[in-house]
């Protein structure tokens, strides 16, 4: 039986904007200085790394590097036990669950922190006009939350604004009824297929930990001085004011600032303490809608887009491998390198072709899997797309195990993924022109070999590279899929919307761009370069080069006059004898 079928933009992003510096990505450095829990896995959720350990009820907890150092103070054994949590909370004010928690001592230590209850999939209780004004409005999801206020603390300039830190995400185990969560299923659905970095159980409570901030709020402050009401109410709006003004600057925007969510701290004569710009100093609390404001959030894909482009220049220098990530391993396979590691969000695994661990995160399925794609084939399941990234990329099932309708390469069978890979690699090396092999993706779903892995092959001939798991790398249960770059031009490298997309010989020449002596001494001279290489196409066809064709619809040239063509195909290929 053949393979079941496997589902799965737009205009550049803006220039880079001096207004703001670019984000970096944090590594995880900071678990070396702890020792991890045994069993607890470092994963990566929406740019955030978070050490994920199982609790004795069956719960999960997501630790920050902030809340780390707490983790037995964090622990739901040591602050929401029934014998405990209603004893040492304080309910805080707000339409939310949210309260003040005090921790058991652990070793002498304990813990004050903020606790609030994720109100994600839940209507917004805000005025008609903030609705008017944010009608698409929704409650950040958990990791969403966590993510942009990380990202606001990372950002490397002086912040403006200040903020309590993240410590945790517990998922208690209980499952509840959707008429008891005060859920929508269109808004999880929503939100889910937004941020696929991490399943939402939409029957689950998701608590979010925060540090508690010594202060009070700017009215509670304000009411314990000689004021007249509307000198206080006057005061409390300036203050909120500027918070918004001064989150604005950072790129960031709430629907829904309060006086009460701007955190102060009083003098002993009762006056609010000061920066040394003479400014009252204040912190921020409540971000479940918090969110980038139009501008930075372009400005941000916009520098990411950059960021991959510049790896993508380098992603073959030599680097110290030996100090990845705890999440991410280094491994070479038929002479390519590849820095790979799981997917939370998938259970799969990624391989990203390149020494550089910066780029693993533009590869999580996540960000391209189901992203709106196009059909390049008929008969093949190849997609071109645009990522969340704004980069556009060609993804392939692999046929690997498969056996092919070519006659001529019945015995020889469909080459694997990381073979394919290979081949691409090394031609490019030797001076042939190829497209660009980016990251092999091994999905986390489980297939039935029974189906579609006739030719075993491949299975057997990888069985001995074995990746960081013991397991090797090529398994007959699972499907594969190779990445590509887009090819659209010899600029690639630095921006893939440099050219209209490329298309076949075979397109050129049924579209009337190139003639039938064109299309024929094209195919010879690619098998005449192919065998100089020693390697040959076992079907070579007009689908398995492309032409590059120009924004005014002529194609790019040789010198020779013939026009220039990439190897885009390179599944039964193989090395001459």
């Amino acid at each position: 039986m053949g393979r079941p079928p496997i589902s799965g933009s737009d205009s550049p992003t803006p220039g880079r904007s001096d207004e703001w510096e670019p984000l970096l990505t944090r590594s995880i450095r900071f678990l070396d200085l702890y020792e991890l829990p045994p069993g607890a896995p470092v994963v990566r959720l929406l740019n955030v790394d978070y050490v994920h350990v199982k609790t004795e009820e069956g719960g999960d907890l997501y630790l920050t590097r902030f809340g780390l150092p707490f983790l037995e103070q964090l622990k739901p054994t040591n602050w929401y036990t029934e014998d405990w949590f209603p004893e040492n909370r304080e309910k805080l004010k707000g339409t939310s669950t949210v309260y003040r928690v005090r921790t058991r001592p652990v070793n002498d230590r304990f813990l004050t922190m903020v606790v609030k209850w994720c109100r994600v999939g839940e209507t917004i209780p805000v005025d008609t006009m903030t609705l008017v004004r944010f009608a698409d409005g929704e409650f950040n999801s958990p990791f969403e939350e966590f993510s942009l206020v990380l990202e606001m603390r990372n950002r490397r300039h002086r912040r403006l604004v200040r903020t309590h830190k993240p410590l945790a995400i517990y998922v208690p185990p209980e499952r509840l009824q959707l008429w008891q969560t005060g859920r929508s299923r269109s808004k999880m659905e929503r939100k889910k297929a937004t941020f696929r970095d991490v399943e939402l159980d939409i029957f689950r409570q998701y608590i979010l930990i925060y540090e508690w901030i010594k202060g009070v709020s700017i009215e509670e402050a304000l009411e314990a001085l000689p004021l007249s009401d509307k000198v206080r109410k006057e005061e409390a709006l300036r203050m909120t004011d500027r918070a918004i003004q001064e989150l604005k600057e950072e790129g960031y925007r709430v629907l829904d600032i309060k006086p009460a969510h701007v955190i102060v701290r009083t003098r002993p004569d009762g006056s609010l303490m000061r920066e040394r710009s003479g400014k009252e100093a204040y912190a921020l609390v409540d971000f479940e809608l918090l969110a980038r404001t139009p501008e930075y959030d372009a400005f941000v894909k916009a520098e990411r887009r950059s960021d991959y482009f510049r790896r993508q220049a380098g992603r073959f220098f030599t680097r110290h491998l030996a100090n990845l990530p705890p999440h991410l391993h280094h491994i070479n396979i038929f002479g390519v390198d590849y820095i790979y590691g799981c997917t939370e969000s998938t259970f799969g695994m990624v391989y990203v072709v390149g020494n550089d661990p910066g780029l693993f995160d533009y590869f999580l399925p996540e960000r391209w899997r189901r992203t709106p794609k196009t059909a390049l084939s008929s008969s093949r399941q190849i997609y071109a797309t645009t990522t969340k990234d704004n980069i556009r990329l060609v993804w392939k099932v692999s046929r690997v195990g498969e056996t092919p309708e070519v006659p001529e390469a019945v015995a020889y069978g469909y080459n694997s993924p990381f073979e394919e890979v290979a081949f691409a690699v090394e031609l490019y090396q030797r001076g042939l022109k190829t497209i660009f092999p980016r990251a092999i993706y091994m999905t986390g779903r489980p297939s039935d070999s029974d189906d579609f892995r006739p030719h075993p092959s491949r299975y057997l001939s990888h069985q001995s590279i074995i990746g960081d798991d013991g397991k090797s790398v090529l398994r007959p249960d699972h499907y594969y899929l190779t990445v590509w770059g887009f090819w659209s031009g010899p600029q690639q490298e630095q921006n893939d919307f440099a050219f209209e997309k490329g298309i076949s010989v075979r397109e050129g020449f049924e579209t009337g761009l190139i003639d039938e002596n064109v299309y024929v001494e094209l195919l010879q001279q690619k098998r005449h370069h192919l065998n100089g290489a020693g390697v040959e196409d076992l079907n070579m066809k007009g689908d398995h080069l492309l032409l590059s064709r120009r924004a005014d619809n002529n194609l790019l040239l040789e010198k020779d006059g013939l026009p220039e063509v990439r190897i885009c195909n390179f599944e039964l290929m193989r090395r001459l004898s």
